[in-house]
């Protein structure tokens, strides 16, 4: 091949060149943008995905609301869910000790503070709060406390454990006859539900 030749195929290489960069740039090009496709589908795939499950959960959520709210309202009217209802407990115990006859009753309620038990229990996402009441008790006979307490939770303003009692029997008065002979000693646990985490032990609200 001569000289005059390749300056005769000089511009058609130089074009089948420009061609084939032109050509392997378009493809790099449209691979980049199939690629770039790809991630963005999947991308809206799973946003798509993450939304059906919100969906999904605010549904559960919205069952589970409408199969529990009037229990939890019931609850809450007896005042269990909720904030503490101190002043109703003071009031039932007046109206236990009133229906009960005894002698009066004196008490002290420590702060509120988070169920030390609660995690033997499966408290369905609630968390238990407890308040000590420590009740001083004049009875009759034994038999007094017994009836007291059953009507202090007839009173229905609460759910309480009977944490400890004691009894001390005092001298009996031959010239007195309706006076107390036994002085009782209660520490009752007042519990209370409400959504959420509890603070640490042995910390108070």
């Amino acid at each position: 091949m001569t000289g005059e030749d390749l300056k005769v195929l000089r511009l058609p290489l130089a074009v089948l060149c420009a061609a084939l960069l032109a050509a392997g740039a378009a493809g790099y090009y449209t691979h980049t943008l199939v690629e770039q496709a790809r991630v963005a589908l999947a991308r809206q795939k799973s946003d798509l995905q993450a939304a059906q499950t919100r969906m999904r959960q605010s549904g559960d959520e919205r069952d589970t609301i409408a199969k529990y709210v009037d229990r939890y309202r019931e609850l809450e009217r007896l005042g269990f869910a909720g904030e503490e209802q101190r002043i109703n407990w003071l009031d039932a115990l007046r109206a236990a000790n009133s229906s009960t006859g005894l002698f009066g009753i004196s008490y002290q309620i420590g702060v509120q503070h988070a169920y030390p038990h609660a995690a033997e229990m499966d408290t369905g996402g609630m968390s238990l709060y407890e308040s000590i009441m420590e009740l001083d008790m004049n009875l009759l006979h034994e038999g007094d406390l017994i009836r007291f307490l059953d009507a202090l939770r007839a009173q229905r303003v609460g759910l309480f454990q009977i944490r400890d009692c004691s009894m001390t029997r005092s001298e009996r008065s031959d010239t007195l006859r309706n006076q107390s002979y036994i002085s009782a000693k209660c520490n009752l646990a007042w519990l209370t539900a409400r959504p959420g985490n509890p603070p640490p032990p042995g910390t108070g609200r």
